[in-house]
């Protein structure tokens, strides 16, 4: 596994490091969930800057593997309830 240095990154600049790094394949496009700008594929948002944080859509068993380590936190849209494929990743530079 390779270091990750993301941590240190305000999730606005990894949300744009996405856009570019995505951007460039023609079956990704920009979309809006939540009011919040995003990432699409096949008409689904993937990736979006929510509240400050960056969210990224991964499977179940990944989300659980980041917040176990701290990294990440399971996102709530506002609702109260847990969208349980789809993980917020705060800067840690953040209080």
């Amino acid at each position: 596994m390779t270091e990750d240095r993301s941590s240190d990154q305000a999730p606005e600049q990894l949300f744009e490091q996405l856009l570019a790094r995505f951007l460039t394949n023609p079956q990704v496009s920009e979309g809006r969930m939540f009011g919040s700008p995003g990432l699409k594929v096949a008409g689904k948002v993937f990736a979006m800057l929510v509240r400050g944080e960056l969210v990224v859509k991964i499977s179940r068993e990944r989300v659980d593997q980041v917040v176990a380590s701290g990294r990440g936190a399971p996102f709530n849209p506002g609702h109260g309830k847990l969208m349980k494929e789809w993980v917020a990743i705060p800067s840690r530079s953040r209080p």
